[in-house]
């Protein structure tokens, strides 16, 4: 007999991702965070420690792998589809200039890849290439980006939201006090950094993202 195969369950719609704060404390802020996180509440995890060496990375990676996360969560890491592998993470997400999703799975069949977008073309060319979610920002003004311009705005977000049936995460001064207004955009979920660095404050911030991204 002949068994169907099941699609894959749906992606959280809570984002995580690191602060590089590994660079300096070697992890231990980030995997403390991972063993708060409420066990009713899955949520994509992106370990984004862009500064620390192959050898560190994979050594946080695999204690990361270790720590038994909500059912339904995914770890991924930033850009490094190498370290993924290695670690037995579920995916990778990769910025809007790095190799594209459709190159990597030639060897990584099994990954999630999600892509960073800033713009319409951005859009079109992660869909082309395959790419299973992508992230938009920054949609509202966050210090860390302003350096970079004026946020990409609600408006902005609605728009490739509507031209694009894959699911998007807004990213930027996402906070439970705005996030409903992301999804009236269509945005599938949100995305943080600063947002979940208060490891006192976390749960109840996820407790609080979890009722507006789960109506």
């Amino acid at each position: 007999m002949e068994h169907k195969k099941l699609p894959p369950p749906p992606l959280p719609r809570i984002c995580i991702i690191s602060s590089g704060e590994a660079y300096a404390d070697k992890g231990v802020l980030l995997l403390e965070q991972l063993k708060l996180l409420p066990a009713d509440i899955p949520c994509i995890v992106q370990i984004r420690e862009k500064h620390l060496d192959t050898r560190h990375i994979l050594t946080l990676a695999m204690k990361a792998r270790e720590i038994k996360l909500p059912e339904g969560s995914l770890l991924l890491c930033n850009e490094r589809a190498d370290v993924a592998l290695a670690a037995a993470f579920d995916g990778v997400h990769l910025p809007e200039n790095a190799c594209h999703p459709d190159k990597l799975r030639i060897f990584a069949p099994n990954l999630i890849f999600g892509c960073s977008i800033h713009s319409p073309a951005a859009l079109h060319v992660a869909e082309q290439s395959g790419a299973d979610y992508l992230l938009f920002g920054p949609v509202f003004d966050t210090p860390s980006k302003r350096k970079y311009g004026p946020p990409q705005g609600l408006k902005k977000l609605g728009e490739l939201c509507r031209a694009s049936s894959l699911p998007i995460y807004a990213l930027g001064g996402v906070t439970p006090h705005n996030a409903a207004l992301c999804m009236d955009e269509g945005a599938y979920g949100t995305a943080g950094l600063s947002i979940f660095r208060d490891s006192v404050r976390l749960p109840d911030i996820l407790e609080q993202f979890h009722r507006i991204l789960y109506p």
